[in-house]
């Protein structure tokens, strides 16, 4: 279930993509007592002590962050390099008379790409158990290219899908990077998202049961 997007490209001597989309309706407010517990972590992209997860004050967001989440191809780089991912599952707490949903995604990175190469970057999340999946994320940079990215991905409130109410059902998020360096295979290209230069924010669309 794709995220329903417009796009903006920003115009300069090394490029910043942007993308945005249409705002979801007005949610009823976050309920207290939010809290994100990770229950298991796994990938390429998140090997133990680099990443990390914090909920918002408002209680209307959360933001994951990576220390050493960078996919490389070309030059003497490995083949295993080309592409990494990380699948984090999460248990959201929150009082019984209140259920939610994701409905957004804000995140941004960095990338040095040769000409001839291109980056994909991937999103999606699901419940537990569930058929229903949200593409949160499906772009593509291309070389020559370097300097930060960062998009700006939006779910219609009628797409947006939420956890079953009175049903306990962890949330999944799965993420990739990937290179293809292309023509430009003896030079090394790669994309990254990371603490220094960018995290992922998950916005939450709250409801009652």
């Amino acid at each position: 279930m794709n995220a329903k997007r417009t796009a903006i490209v920003l115009a300069g001597a090394l490029g910043l993509p942007f993308l945005t989309a249409l705002s979801a309706a007005a949610a009823p407010d976050a309920p207290e007592g939010v809290s994100v517990d990770v229950v298991t972590v796994n990938g390429s992209g998140c090997r133990a002590g680099t990443w990390s997860v914090d909920v918002s004050d408002d209680r209307t967001a959360f933001t994951v962050s990576y220390s050493d989440f960078v996919a490389t191809a070309g030059g003497d780089t490995s083949p295993t390099e080309m592409r990494k991912n990380c699948q984090i599952n999460l248990r959201v707490n929150a009082p019984s008379d209140y259920t939610y949903g994701i409905t957004g995604l804000d995140h941004e990175g960095y990338a040095r790409l040769r000409e001839g190469a291109t980056a994909t970057q991937l999103t999606n999340v699901y419940f537990q158990g569930s058929p229903e999946t949200q593409q949160l994320g499906n772009h593509q940079l291309r070389g020559r290219y370097r300097g930060g990215w960062a998009f700006q991905d939006r779910v219609s409130p009628q797409q947006t899908v939420y956890k079953p109410c009175g049903e306990e059902r962890n949330l999944n998020i799965n993420t990739e990077l990937r290179v293809d360096a292309g023509s430009s295979d003896a030079w090394t290209s790669y994309i990254s998202t990371d603490s220094t230069h960018g995290s992922a924010k998950y916005l939450f669309a709250w409801k009652r049961c």
